[in-house]
């Protein structure tokens, strides 16, 4: 896009100016009444369903800018590491602030352009709830750098989202892909325990003892923790990894070699990451350890979801995504789409309480191989399965991408699973 009309009205060293300006981008977009600027230029994308206001991104802390499209003012914020983005005119007519924070994560060489979709919808269908922030601490090639270190910034960029947003008072993780397991490790960073029922569980040296559904999370309450097609189990594994088709040399090669080509993000998908003799990392993240609380941070969640496709996702397997064995995967005969969701074809509740589900006895991970401690692990606080299938799609060869609406022009039949997963948000 080259250049743009803009209805824009904002103050100005106390006055209020209201005009049309045309912006023109080279490389680098510039409105010199207003001092907005971008690292990047963003294409315009119609209205309806479809991404609705014009993206801007920002190279200082904060900067404000409100869009005006079909009625709605919506403000965009980009602030250090990302963006957030609320219904300006809303709030303004309800005399309130959204007080639920919701933290966007994208996947292996994604970025916050991933989420935009999704975004757009949050602010159209709850528009005086939610205020959405698309992190940008890790995309492209910075997320090579391992789920550890990623988590570490993730937890770094949501504290400082919410020292600048001082009326948010809950917050929600939607996360694509390995999106999930960064913010699965931040939550743990970002966890203060509270009064509730304590539980024991032991993953090698590390003791399991948590106080889970009373806990904050960056000193929020947390209420809703949502996946979509995230390797929860890793990659490692029969079929973990669709594109190699179950061939077992291939899987050991990919295994051996995926460090040299996606880092230390590699080893810690494969699990191979024990050479200092702790248990690999995904598989420390299913319990508590002594120094971060995995497992209770995800259970002071009020939700927990997994979106998983059935088929037709060649990056991540069905059973890792949803977190099951194989003989509980739904069968084929059993899945049947929804008229409102029709790629929606089988959900599972779980358990509705909001608790750490206890065991008899402590388990220690080595009676077990990787996969099955980890699924124990985690399916100690109760998880709601939805599985995903675009089998009668012309996008089902882009499944992985398709489930979050990664490019509204690529993968736009995607867009029923991001209207379920808001109509069933929990505020």
């Amino acid at each position: 896009m080259n250049a743009v009309g803009l209805k824009l009205k904002a103050p100005i060293f106390g006055s209020e100016v209201t005009g049309i300006s045309r912006i023109r981008r080279k490389g680098t977009m510039a409105c010199l009444k207003l001092g907005f600027r971008s690292r990047s230029p963003q294409k315009s994308i119609k209205e309806a369903d479809e991404p609705g206001p014009v993206w801007w991104r920002g190279w200082f802390k904060i900067k404000k800018k409100k869009k005006k499209t079909k009625g709605e003012m919506v403000e965009v914020e980009s602030v250090r590491g990302g963006e957030d983005l609320w219904n300006a005119a809303a709030a303004e007519d309800h005399g309130v602030f959204p007080e639920h924070l919701v933290i966007m994560v994208n996947g292996l060489v994604g970025s916050a352009e991933d989420w935009r979709f999704a975004a757009e919808q949050f602010v159209k269908k709850i528009p005086t709830k939610v205020i959405v922030h698309r992190s940008e601490c890790n995309s492209s090639r910075l997320t090579f750098d391992g789920v550890d270190l990623m988590g570490e910034r993730l937890a770094d960029e949501v504290l400082s989202v919410v020292n600048n947003r001082r009326g948010v008072q809950k917050i929600s993780f939607v996360a694509h892909s390995l999106g999930g397991l960064i913010a699965r490790y931040a939550i743990g960073r970002l966890y203060e325990a509270g009064g509730g029922v304590e539980s024991s569980l032991h993953v090698g040296n590390h003791s399991d003892k948590g106080k889970g559904h009373e806990g904050r999370i960056a000193g929020l309450e947390p209420m809703n923790f949502i996946t979509f097609a995230t390797p929860h189990l890793g990659s490692k594994g029969n079929k973990q990894l669709p594109f190699l088709c179950g061939v077992p040399f291939l899987e050991r090669r990919a295994s051996k070699t995926a460090h040299f080509i996606v880092g230390k993000t590699g080893k810690h998908l494969f699990l191979t990451d024990d050479d200092d003799g702790k248990p690999p990392l995904l598989l420390r993240m299913a319990y508590d350890c002594d120094d971060i609380k995995f497992i209770s941070a995800l259970g002071c969640f009020k939700r927990r979801v997994a979106y998983a496709n059935a088929n037709f996702d060649h990056i991540v397997g069905w059973r890792t995504s949803s977190i099951r064995r194989q003989h509980e995967l739904p069968k084929y005969h059993l899945l049947v789409s929804d008229e409102s969701y029709p790629h929606i074809v089988f959900v599972d509740k779980g358990q509705t309480e909001n608790a750490l589900i206890e065991e008899s006895s402590a388990v220690e991970t080595q009676n077990y191989d990787s996969e099955e401690a980890m699924i124990r692990g985690l399916t100690r606080v109760p998880w709601e399965r939805v599985d995903v299938s675009f089998q009668k799609s012309k996008q089902r060869y882009v499944a992985h991408n398709t489930i979050q609406v990664k490019s509204y022009w690529l993968n736009s039949d995607g867009a029923d699973v991001i209207f379920h997963m808001i109509d069933n948000f929990l505020i």
